[in-house]
C-alpha cells in the first residue's frame, strides 16, 4: 500500500525537510483586516511578526476550507493508496474536523485523520514520524499505532508574555486570562483534553522557563533518550539560550529548535517560548 502524508501549517516543518520527506500540507490563515495570507505560504514567519507590530487590530486565523482540502486529497489519490493526515488539536481548530468530512467525500484513497490533540513541532515529530514510516512501506495501521505510542511520552509546555491574545482569540478562559494579568503571573501553558489550560502560575519569566527545564531534565535524569525542541515567537535568541544551556549539561540528547508562525503566533503573541519533547 503507498500511504502519502498530509499535515497543515501549523506543524512549521521547513519545506526542505517537507520536500525530503514528500510531506504534502494544507495552509492555514492569518487575516489582516480584508486580506487573508495563507502561512508558509503567502507570507513568512518574519514578515508576519513585523506586520503585526503595524496592524491596528489582532489578525484572525482561519482554517483550510473543506472544498480545499478535498481537491488535494484528490489529487493524493491518483498517487497514493492512503493517507495519513495529521492536524493541529481538535480543541482549538476545526481543521481536523475538515479533514474528517473531506475524506468522507473523497474516492480512491483511505483517509486516516490524526487529531495530534497540540500544535507546532509538537505536531511536526508526529508528522515527521509518520512520514519516515510511510517511506519505509509501514502499513497505516502501524503508523497510526506507532503516533498514538509516541502520544503516552509526549509533553509540551509554553509560556508567553501576555495572556490578551489567548483570550480575544477564544483560545483561553477569560477569567484565566483575567486573573493572569492582574497578578502579573507568567503561567506556564499546556494542553489537556485538547485545549490550552494553565499548568502552573508562575510570578517570573525565569522562574517558568527554569520550571519548564526542570521537568524536561526530570525526564533526561531517568536515562531515556529524548527528542527535544524548543520553539520560539520570533525569539531565536532565547530558544538557542535554552537549547545550549540543556545540552551543557546532556550533550548526547536530540535537540532542535523550531517556531511559532502566524497562526499560532496570533493567539501566543511575540516572544512566547515553549519546550517539548517524547521518548524516542
Amino acid at each position: 500500500m503507498k500511504v502519502a502524508v498530509m499535515t497543515d501549517s501549523t506543524a512549521y516543518i521547513p519545506e526542505s525537510i517537507r520536500n525530503k520527506y514528500a510531506i504534502h500540507m494544507v495552509p492555514l490563515s492569518v487575516v489582516f483586516e480584508d486580506t487573508s495570507y495563507q502561512e508558509e505560504m503567502d507570507i513568512t514567519t518574519e514578515e508576519f511578526y513585523e506586520k503585526v507590530k503595524d496592524a491596528k487590530q489582532l489578525p484572525k486565523t482561519s482554517q483550510p476550507s473543506i472544498g480545499y482540502i478535498t481537491t488535494e486529497l484528490e489529487a493524493l489519490a491518483k498517487e497514493y493508496d492512503a493517507v495519513i493526515s495529521i492536524h493541529l488539536s481538535s480543541g482549538i481548530s476545526g481543521t481536523y474536523q475538515a479533514v474528517v468530512s473531506a475524506g468522507k467525500m473523497v474516492d480512491g484513497i483511505e483517509v486516516f485523520a490524526y487529531d495530534s490533540e497540540i500544535s507546532a513541532m509538537a505536531q511536526g515529530f508526529y508528522v515527521l514520524e509518520a512520514a519516515e514510516m510511510a517511506q519505509n512501506q509501514r502499513e497505516p495501521q502501524e503508523i497510526i499505532a506507532r503516533l498514538n505510542e509516541m502520544k503516552k511520552s509526549l509533553r509540551a509546555y509554553f509560556m508567553v508574555d501576555d495572556l490578551s491574545n489567548l483570550q480575544r482569540g477564544g483560545r483561553l478562559n477569560g477569567a484565566q486570562a483575567l486573573v493572569g494579568s492582574i497578578l502579573q503571573v507568567k503561567p506556564v501553558l499546556h494542553f489537556v483534553d485538547k485545549v490550552i489550560v494553565p499548568f502552573e502560575k508562575i510570578r517570573t519569566r525565569k522562574k517558568a522557563l527554569n520550571r519548564i527545564m526542570g521537568m524536561l531534565k526530570e525526564e533526561a535524569d531517568k536515562g531515556k533518550q529524548l527528542k527535544v525542541v524548543f520553539i520560539h515567537a520570533n525569539n531565536l535568541h532565547a530558544a538557542e539560550e535554552l537549547q545550549r544551556d540543556f545540552l551543557k549539561e546532556y550533550p548526547d540528547m536530540d535537540t532542535c529548535i523550531s517556531y511559532f508562525g502566524p497562526v499560532i503566533g496570533t493567539h501566543l503573541g511575540e516572544g512566547a517560548l515553549g519546550v517539548c519533547w517524547y521518548e524516542k
